[in-house]
């Protein structure tokens, strides 16, 4: 409709570190939970930068939204470069009508902090069912104030009291030129798919563990997620490059050696020796487990105790926690350990964070039952509301997770009554067959590894 008004929305995609909190933060929850729906519900179209059809530049699209939008709604969680980038544009293009959100954990930089800022809440993987109510109805509001309200929310409109462009009808010619020239050289309709697109269905094969159609997937989207000028066969979009890393890992094409290599160098392309981002140092954490345990050598068990411990540090989690005791008790067996000394405080390692694990699990597991038995979730699962049904799959997959690193920990720790009551509760519960599989393979190596530290201290010869 040409009186419908627009919306584009400045924020990146896909599941983003916090590096302030080390969390990660699942942004497309954020768009598809929060955002999409409010604007939408407006009759005001609802763009965000991943679902635009792309020809030629990426950043002049960008541009021409930025300036064009109606309403600007701009996401600035994990302090993303881009998006801030973008708020200034926006902020220098339009006096108004630009809303700036985050997650509330956020600590805003100095120039931001008075602008006005409206939080959400997230929890990492998810956000709360009362939350997304809330933030909707809040967003509701504020997107009617917008709209009718001609106050000026732009600083550098608000401080200097500029004029907006007084170029109008030179600016209107360019942005139509602009425009038909993108148009003319867009795909054919047939052929065209959005970033948004392509990557949604990368997920969905994620989930059918159909990985080597997910790497064609992934591969297809870093090639339109590149910059203008950039001859390299991919783009530098980080999260596309890790998700692109597991896939490759996991497809075990042609063969598992080959698969791991590969998915190593995609996570070194994107800067694995310096960054604190937790998903990719324990994605290579992984990796590097993987090429130990296929007798690659143990700088591979040095590299893979490196990243789990970077992780663990950075985002102190069950998942990082149990992968590092297991790979401590590794090394505990290795030719690392050079004396009795190194090699008991390395079993010592591995127990204390077993133990913290168990911690962890109590409270996460506190954490979502609490959610699970509020009203709202009760409210939303009786009228069958889909966001609710779909979040309490996902609470309940991570109940089964909790379980099965409880079970880990407790059989690590010698603590059989514990491992077996946990083992118990995780057959019983909901879950896919290949999710208890990677438990049994564990405790399998951990079997193994407890009887050859039991040789060890008793002074018998192990290989």
């Amino acid at each position: 409709m040409a009186d419908q008004k627009s919306c584009f929305v400045v924020m990146g995609f896909g599941v983003k570190t916090d590096f302030a909190t080390g969390r990660k933060l699942d942004l497309n929850k954020s768009y598809r939970l929060l955002i999409k729906p409010v604007v939408e519900s407006k009759n005001i179209t609802c763009l965000r930068a991943d679902e635009m059809l792309y020809s030629g530049t990426i950043d002049m699209q960008m541009y021409l939204e930025l300036l064009n939008a109606d309403i600007v709604v701009a996401d600035i969680s994990t302090a993303n470069p881009n998006a801030l980038y973008e708020l200034g544009l926006r902020h220098a293009l339009k006096p108004r009508t630009t809303i700036v959100i985050s997650e509330n954990q956020m600590a805003y930089p100095f120039d931001l902090n008075h602008i006005k800022i409206t939080s959400y809440t997230h929890l990492g993987d998810a956000i709360d069912y009362e939350e997304v109510e809330r933030f909707r109805k809040v967003l509701s509001d504020t997107l009617d104030d917008v709209l009718t309200n001609v106050q000026t929310d732009s600083p550098l409109y608000t401080f200097l009291q500029l004029d907006p462009p007084s170029l109008r009808e030179q600016i209107n010619k360019a942005v139509a030129e602009k425009k038909e020239e993108l148009e003319a050289a867009a795909p054919a309709p047939e052929s065209q798919q959005t970033l948004s697109v392509i990557t949604e269905q990368a997920e969905d094969a994620v989930e059918r563990n159909d990985f080597i159609t997910a790497q064609a997937l992934f591969n297809s989207a870093l090639l339109i997620w590149k910059p203008e000028g950039d001859n390299s066969k991919a783009g530098t979009n980080t999260y596309l490059i890790h998700r692109l890393a597991f896939v490759t890992y996991k497809s075990k094409f042609p063969d598992e050696l080959t698969s791991l290599h590969k998915a190593l160098d995609l996570l070194k392309s994107i800067d694995l020796q310096h960054t604190n981002d937790t998903e990719t140092v324990s994605l290579a954490g992984a990796i590097e487990k993987r090429l130990f345990e296929a007798g690659q050598g143990e700088d591979h068990l040095a590299a893979g105790i490196e990243y789990y411990q970077r992780g663990y540090f950075l985002l102190h989690n069950r998942y990082h926690g149990i992968n590092l005791a297991f790979l401590t008790d590794y090394r505990s067996l290795s030719s690392l350990c050079t004396t009795n000394e190194d090699r008991i405080a390395d079993i010592v390692i591995a127990k204390r964070v077993r133990r913290e694990v168990l911690a962890m699990c109590d409270k996460d597991w506190n954490d979502i039952t609490a959610k699970q038995s509020s009203q709202a979730v009760k409210d939303g699962l009786a009228r069958n509301d889909s966001f609710f049904i779909k979040q309490q799959k996902s609470d309940k997959d991570q109940l089964f997770w909790i379980l099965i690193n409880r079970a880990e920990a407790c059989f690590g720790l010698d603590d059989i009554d514990g491992y077996n009551k946990a083992l118990n509760d995780a057959q019983n519960a909901e879950h896919e067959s290949w999710m208890m599989d990677s438990l049994t393979e564990q405790i399998e190596k951990l079997k193994v590894m407890k009887q050859k530290q039991a040789d060890k201290m008793a002074g018998v010869k192990v290989d």
